[in-house]
């Protein structure tokens, strides 16, 4: 059975407890000898394949890469590998041996981690069709607080962006001296540009990623200030903006992949008919119904009044390529009529029924056609719904509140790590192809199982709580996967130990690994309730299997 130490720069923390990214087996410490002496069982492993020896030599360092890393392809030069990268007294370096310090620093390394390093960097298929990817995607992405009065920044744009998302919201409204703004709309937020936000969005959109970044309209403005929108869209960006179909003469009728529109942007908005100056859909998103905490009545459209037709203008219209907004009626409305370059929004409430109702219908839909899903307009708070039961349909665009912690953006985080964190994830073949007739709602899967057997050894230097008293923490490993899968288990409590020893072993059967995430959190109890401490969620097709 494998060690690992679970490291990542995803992880969250409870607020105020200082570095935490190592949660558990050998977790993060103090680089000194007197930290290190009080991993007794990292010691013991140490001591056990040292045979009592002040060193290890490199043929015993490769008998526990072996034995207790289950890396079979590992050899005498693996092993002297890892010397040279963790050793750094010298005498140990030249007669191929490590020491104690040196054998600690490994353990403490990425070679150690849990997630597999080669899905540290992008190693999926890119040459898929667009509508066969998860696709981090932001919600109202300029808002860093609530809904109703929170601050609107351009720093945000640029956090989602660094964060690898690739699909941003931009609520766009007419503003003073024709110049658009964005804000969310009939609510106290502040405003900021339209054309500081596009300035801000091509400075840093292919910062850490080079795949396509998609721009998500929500257009209040009249066509007058559409067409400063336009203006601004085609002069900022330039060659980056994605004005004009590809030459795909080998795929008719298919979206292009990731590959195809790498250092491109894309508009996503209403688009013209042939022979029409208006588009006959309705907003996409549900405006606030609540009162600010001053009780002024915040304005909004009846919920079940019909909305004016949009005006759409032509300079804006054009700007529109493979993600036209359309309104979703059904899904067999949508197979006899949407066009594989239109994609529909959905309400989570809405879209929470189909997933309950007509998951199968849902997950084909989404092997032809992009859905976007975003929160209900009553998470006024910037709260998110948990993203996985829309993956589980293979949903592509669902956006969370990036500003928002909790266990939503931490499966958010956890998803989309993986692939090398460029923000695409390729769905499984089961959401790509009409062959298995998946349906998530099922408790039987004819898709192979995965055993999962893992041990949950230790962890060093947790926070002291701020009310000064001593932790008691245990830790709580949960599964979110189809709900056939979703389960959580936990380990015993230490009491008053911030250095617990758990030593507890967990078994799961997962029958659709490629959806699951595994989720740990180091949990304080405090009585018949607990705390959170600090979590780390990883893909389960991203965790190191057995070589």
């Amino acid at each position: 059975m494998k060690s690992y130490r679970f490291v990542s720069t995803e992880a969250r923390v409870r607020p105020g407890s200082g570095d935490l990214r190592a949660l558990l087996a050998g977790g993060r410490m103090k680089k000194n000898k007197a930290s290190t002496s009080r991993r007794s069982e990292i010691q013991n492993i140490y001591q056990c394949y040292s045979s009592g020896r002040n060193t290890l030599a490199a043929c015993a360092l490769l008998r526990f890469l072996h034995m207790e890393q289950m890396e079979a392809a590992a050899n005498q030069e693996t092993a002297e590998g890892l010397i040279d990268r963790y050793e750094i007294e010298e005498t140990a370096r030249e007669n191929r041996t490590m020491t104690f310090e040196g054998f600690y620093r490994y353990m403490e390394s990425k070679d150690c981690s849990v997630f597999d390093q080669k899905h540290t960097s992008v190693y999926q298929d890119m040459d898929q069709p667009l509508c066969h990817y998860f696709i981090s995607s932001s919600h109202n992405t300029y808002l860093i607080g609530d809904q109703l009065v929170g601050k609107s920044t351009l720093d945000a744009y640029v956090s989602a962006l660094r964060r690898g998302c690739r699909c941003l919201e931009i609520d766009c409204w007419d503003g003073p001296s024709t110049e658009p703004i964005v804000y969310h709309g009939h609510t106290l937020t502040s405003k900021i540009l339209f054309k500081d936000v596009i300035a801000t969005v091509e400075q840093h959109a292919f910062e850490v990623s080079p795949y396509p970044v998609i721009l998500s309209l929500e257009n209040h403005c009249t066509p007058t200030q559409q067409d400063v929108m336009a203006q601004y869209l085609t002069s900022i960006l330039g060659e980056k903006l994605l004005a004009t179909s590809l030459d795909l003469t080998n795929q008719p009728g298919q979206l292009p992949s990731p590959n195809e529109l790498k250092y491109k942007i894309l508009i996503k908005n209403k688009k013209l008919s042939p022979q029409s100056e208006t588009d006959d859909e309705e907003d996409e998103e549900e405006e606030p119904n609540l009162k600010t905490k001053h009780h002024s009545k915040l304005k909004r459209s009846g919920k079940k009044k019909r909305k004016k037709a949009a005006v759409v203008a032509e300079s804006l219209s054009k700007l529109v390529v493979y993600t036209k907004s359309v309104k979703f009626h059904s899904f067999n409305h949508a197979r006899e009529h949407q066009q594989y370059y239109e994609n529909s929004s959905l309400g989570e409430k809405k879209a929470h029924k189909l997933v309950k109702t007509s998951a199968p219908d849902f997950v084909r839909h989404n092997m032809a056609f992009i859905t976007r899903i975003y929160p209900a307009g009553s998470r006024t708070l910037s709260s998110n719904y948990n993203p996985q039961g829309f993956w589980n349909v293979g949903s592509q665009l669902v956006a969370l509140n990036f500003q928002s912690l909790g266990l939503p953006m931490d499966l958010n985080n956890g998803r989309f790590q993986d692939n090398g964190g460029c923000g695409y994830v390729l769905k499984p073949l089961f959401l790509r192809v009409n062959q298995w007739g998946f349906n998530p709602n099922s408790y039987r899967h004819n898709l192979k199982p995965a055993h999962l057997l893992l041990k949950v050894i230790s962890g060093s230097n947790l926070p002291v709580p701020r009310s000064g008293k001593a932790l008691d923490p245990f830790v709580r490993v949960e599964i979110h996967s189809v709900q056939s899968d979703s389960c959580r288990r936990h380990t015993d409590t230490v009491r008053h130990n911030c250095d617990p020893r758990w030593d507890s072993a967990m078994n799961f059967t997962i029958s659709v690994p490629d959806l699951s995430l595994i989720r740990f959190t180091v949990r304080d109890q405090t009585g018949l309730t607990s705390e959170f401490i600090g979590q780390y969620t990883i893909p389960f097709i991203s965790m190191k299997k057995d070589s």
